[in-house]
């Protein structure tokens, strides 16, 4: 099973991977734990990503995919995984397909969360002032600014690559802001019929 996850931040995608890989037993690939990961291992590809961010620069996509291409080979990640906030933008999809197809690989799926995006932002002004009534620190992409900022970002950046994955005809669309286990049932359901897992 290889899957994508695609939606803006706050739709539950972080959510509804942790359920996918405790029911799956697949690897959820963060490309910043991924980039981490890398570094702290010095292998080839975590030291260019290391010079570039000593230079205060952003990694390039070509650093990210060969990141990603260096951590599907590991064990763990051969049954499949789960790609959550990747590809962000067109060219790293573009890039994702090259690299798996290299690899005679595909992906089964890319379960594209639409949402309400005002509701999501009370989503998440309602779960920054619950996480702040428990005394526990919130994050700081919850505040309602830097959440809309990231909304604005996802807009510009990462909106385009859910038209590339329709394109192709692997891009199914799911209720986001329906309740969790909903959401939970209605992946298992694409997944049933795309995916012998």
């Amino acid at each position: 099973m290889r899957l994508i996850l695609l939606g803006p931040p706050g739709a539950g995608k972080g959510t509804q991977a942790q359920r996918l890989i405790q029911k799956y037993g697949v690897p959820q690939l963060s490309t910043g734990d991924m980039l981490r990961e890398a570094v702290a291992n010095q292998t080839e590809i975590g030291k260019r990503a290391q010079q570039v961010m000593d230079a205060g620069q952003l990694v390039s996509d070509e650093i990210v995919i060969g990141i990603v291409a260096e951590r599907i080979e590991q064990a763990d990640a051969r049954r499949g995984f789960v790609l959550d906030g990747f590809p962000r933008t067109l060219a790293q999809a573009e890039a994702l397909d090259r690299m798996l197809a290299e690899r005679d690989l595909s992906l089964d799926a890319v379960i594209e969360f639409q949402v309400d995006e005002e509701k999501l932002v009370s989503r998440i002004e309602k779960r920054a002032r619950e996480t702040e009534e428990a005394g526990l620190p919130v994050r700081k992409d919850d505040t309602p600014d830097v959440f809309r900022r990231r909304l604005d970002e996802f807009r510009q950046l990462t909106a385009a690559v859910g038209p590339f994955y329709r394109k192709k005809g692997i891009a199914r669309p799911i209720d986001g802001m329906a309740p969790i286990d909903t959401v939970t049932g209605e992946i298992d359901a694409i997944l049933r019929e795309k995916v012998s897992v």
